[in-house]
C-alpha cells in the first residue's frame, strides 16, 4: 500500500476542519454528527475519526483556524494604523465585520461554545483571550498619546467594546437582520472615545 505524503495528510485534515467549520456553523456543536462532516468532506467518518479523536477536538481545530485568521487580519490592521484613534476605529471595524462575514461561527460560540463544560480554562477560551488581548497595546498607544488618562479602566474598556459589539450584533445573529458595519463601528469608536475622554 502507498505511503500517503505530509502535504497530502494535510490537505485532507484541512478539507475535514473546512467542512467541519461549515456544518458547525449550520447546525451547532449539538446538532452536529461527524457523519456530516463526513459528507460534507467527501470522506468516512472512520477517516476522520484518523485525524482527531472526536467531534470536540474537531471544534477546537475549527475555532484555532477561525481565530488564527481573525488575529493575522486584526494585529495587521492595527499596526498599519497611525495613531490612536485610527487603530481603535480599525479594532472595532474588523469585530464588527467578523459578526457579519462569519455569523454562524459568531452564533455558534456565543450560544454553544462558552456554555460547553469546560469551557473555563480551555483552548477556547485562551483564543478568545488573545483575541480581546488586541485592544491593549491599542489603549497603551491612547496614553502616550495623551488621549486616554493613564489609570483607565483597561478591563472595563475591553467589556464595553467586546461585550457591547456582541450585544449590537446580536439581532443580526440571531434573526439574520443586516449588519450595517461601517455604521456601527462608526457610532461604537464615537462613543467609545467620547466617554473616555470624558472619564
Amino acid at each position: 500500500m502507498p505511503r500517503v505524503s505530509a502535504e497530502r495528510l494535510q490537505d485532507r485534515r484541512n478539507s475535514i476542519i473546512a467542512a467541519a467549520r461549515d456544518v458547525f456553523a449550520t447546525k451547532g456543536f449539538n446538532g452536529t454528527a461527524i457523519a456530516d462532516i463526513a459528507k460534507i468532506a467527501g470522506t468516512s467518518d472512520g477517516l476522520i475519526y484518523r485525524y482527531f479523536n472526536g467531534k470536540r477536538e474537531l471544534l477546537e481545530a475549527v475555532l484555532d483556524d477561525f481565530y488564527g485568521s481573525i488575529l493575522e487580519e486584526v494585529a495587521q490592521a492595527i499596526a498599519a494604523a497611525p495613531d490612536f484613534r485610527t487603530r481603535l476605529q480599525r479594532l472595532i471595524e474588523h469585530h464588527v465585520a467578523v459578526f457579519a462575514r462569519d455569523t454562524g461561527l459568531c452564533r455558534l460560540f456565543i450560544t454553544e461554545v462558552r456554555n460547553l463544560e469546560g469551557y473555563v480554562g480551555s483552548d477556547s477560551q485562551a483564543l478568545n483571550r488573545r483575541y480581546t488581548a488586541l485592544l491593549a497595546p491599542v489603549l497603551e498607544t491612547g496614553i502616550a498619546e495623551g488621549a486616554l488618562p493613564a489609570n483607565i479602566d483597561r478591563r472595563f474598556v475591553r467589556d464595553m467594546l467586546f461585550g457591547g459589539i456582541e450585544h449590537i450584533a446580536w439581532r443580526h445573529i440571531s434573526t439574520e437582520t443586516p449588519l450595517d458595519v461601517p455604521d456601527i463601528s462608526r457610532k461604537v469608536t464615537a462613543l467609545l472615545l467620547g466617554g473616555m475622554a470624558a472619564g
